[in-house]
């Protein structure tokens, strides 16, 4: 992903081509923006597992398929 962000643009493209090029340097630019907030966001989730121990686990005690479909 950073090689296609380093990569200079065309300067013979022109119109549509240089368009569409930018526009790929651009969402590339994006999604490496939302792959850094999210393994920030585990990262945090992880330290704060760490800090306050394990996640509980929330228990389901509703009656499941056969229990709902039972009449």
């Amino acid at each position: 992903m950073i090689d296609e962000v380093k990569k200079p643009v065309d300067p013979e493209a022109g119109g549509a081509a240089r368009k569409a090029e930018l526009q790929s340097i651009k969402q590339t630019a994006t999604d490496c923006k939302e792959l850094i907030v999210e393994r920030q966001r585990l990262e945090q989730m992880i330290k704060d597992l760490r800090d306050h121990g394990e996640i509980e686990e929330v228990k389901d005690y509703s009656g499941g398929f056969a229990e709902r479909f039972s009449k």
